[in-house]
């Protein structure tokens, strides 16, 4: 019998189970059940002194394994917080002993039971009630054996990993790791909150249906409003409608929300994403790097217990204060391009000389070039947490011009593991500098930059205004979970990553 075909089988099985039980009058899907614990609860009330008369429990959860032997049966419950072991006996239970006929792995069960030790010294239940909660008519990819009388059936554990993700109910079900990944991210986002209100940091909403999108170079997804008879886009960043708020007089705002990139996926993109973005009134990006280092070490000790993480034989610190290069010195130092008088041909052949495809190479140019000579000279030996710092004019068209050399710009990005995970500048609140800027945008638009920032003259109109000086960054929360969690995948820590439409 194939694969496919046993799992046919034991499917049919299934379900005659459910239409024996539904015509014994026991329903197959309960509307609710009073459980008194979780089982790690329940573990933590029984003391070995109290051998077999530990407190009475009513426990919920699934069937993990399932070994009957007649007047007997071994059964492994667990939920979402632990395991522990059923001991089911044919003379306790009376007629309600019958219904481990009707019972398969993956079922929902509550019981109702006494606490006690085996002589083996495993922990267990001793169930005077069992009730079907929940039938399951596909039995999950555990790679376990469920056996009886009647023999055994094995099912492949869940191991492709578009299968994983396409299914990750399934996923969370077999796999106890991937559940605490997400509570891991859930302990991250709440400490992140905490750490952010006790400093006074107003959380806010802004749109994410946008008539107009900026705040990053990136291509929109679109849509039409059909009432207004417009385009409205998904925002691709939070940042234009926080700053507007500073013009307001909110002088500090965050928010944790998802952005949309209609660009490629692969490792450590997805077009659909959580960032962290926040501003500050009257700080700059000085002031961003202590407040980035103090969220990035605060966080990492409080989900993992350490500042020092062993990741895949490296050791990352994250010990403030974080290592700190000038964007134009560590080009320089790496390769020996100085981007301040380097021509367009000298860059590109820098690229091509490192193995970059010549005619994608020869198509750029502009601030998308040096950023492709940033990429592939110097992003990939940034493994410590490390601040790259004062990026080109032509590449920050929000940041702030470095008060000490016009051709850059007050702004830094973090970079670990060779990945990008915060970015953030001095604010800039000139208007008359951001019309030039977003000027400037445009012209690259027009020569073939799809990325480039649009003008936005209701910014601007809140820039005249006036926005106080203020600091800026942003967060990738699932780039951080990629380092917390120790993850090669951003796919890995999005719960429903985007997918291929399933074959067939």
């Amino acid at each position: 019998m194939s694969a496919v075909e046993e799992r046919t089988y034991v499917e049919a099985a299934r379900r005659e189970k459910r239409a024996a039980l539904e015509a014994a009058g026991v329903p197959a899907f309960a509307y609710r059940y009073d459980r008194s614990h979780s089982v790690a609860g329940a573990r933590a009330l029984y003391r070995d002194d109290m051998e077999d008369q530990g407190p009475v429990v009513a426990l919920a959860g699934r069937i993990a394994s399932l070994r009957s032997q007649g007047k007997t049966a071994f059964l492994d419950l667990e939920d979402g917080s632990a395991k522990i072991q059923l001991y089911l006996r044919r003379d306790e239970l009376g007629e309600h002993y019958q219904i481990l006929d009707h019972l398969d792995l993956d079922d929902h069960i509550g019981v109702t039971g006494r606490l006690f030790r085996t002589k083996r010294g495993e922990l267990s239940v001793r169930p005077s009630e069992v009730t079907l909660l929940a039938k399951s008519l596909r039995p999950l990819p555990r790679g376990k054996t469920q056996s009886s009388e009647g023999g055994a059936v094995t099912f492949g554990g869940l191991a492709d990993a578009e299968v994983r993700y396409r299914q990750r109910y399934a996923d969370l079900a077999v796999h106890p790791e991937v559940r605490e990944v997400f509570r891991q991210r859930a302990r991250a986002v709440t400490w992140i909150r905490r750490f952010l209100d006790e400093r006074e940091f107003l959380e806010v909403e802004t749109p994410i249906l946008q008539p107009l999108y900026g705040g990053a170079a990136a291509r929109p997804f679109v849509t039409h409003h059909n009432a207004l008879d417009m385009p409205l886009y998904l925002r691709i960043a939070d940042e234009l409608y926080l700053k507007r708020l500073l013009v307001g007089g909110l002088e500090r705002v965050y928010e944790i929300g998802h952005d949309f990139r209609n660009e490629g996926m692969d490792r450590t993109h997805n077009p659909e994403f959580t960032m962290l973005e926040l501003y500050q009134a009257y700080a700059d990006y000085s002031d961003m790097m202590a407040l980035t280092e103090a969220l990035l070490a605060g966080v990492i000790e409080h989900v993992l217990g350490s500042r020092t993480l062993e990741r895949s034989g490296l050791s990352l610190d994250f010990t403030p204060p974080f290592r700190r290069v000038s964007f134009i010195d560590g080009i320089r130092e790496r390769c020996g391009l100085d981007l301040r008088t380097a021509s367009e041909e000298e860059m590109r052949g820098v690229l091509i000389e490192l193995g970059e495809p010549a005619d994608a190479v020869r198509a750029m140019g502009g601030a998308k070039l040096q950023d492709e000579v940033f990429k592939v000279v110097l992003e990939p030996q940034l493994v410590q947490p490390t601040f790259v710092l004062d990026y080109p004019k032509p590449l920050s068209p929000l940041a702030k011009e470095h008060r000490s050399d016009p051709a850059l710009t007050e702004r830094f990005e973090l970079f670990v593991g060779g990945r990008e995970l915060a970015n953030a500048f001095s604010e800039l609140n000139d208007p008359d500098d951001q019309r030039r800027r977003f000027e400037d945008q445009v012209r690259q638009r027009a020569a073939g930059n799809e990325e480039a920032h649009a003008f936005d003259a209701d910014y601007i109109r809140a820039l005249e205004y006036g926005m106080p000086p203020a600091g800026g960054m942003g967060l990738g929360i699932d780039r951080l979970m990629m380092v917390i969690a120790d993850q090669p995948s951003i796919r890995d820590v999005i719960l429903y990553p985007a997918m291929r439409p399933e074959e067939g």
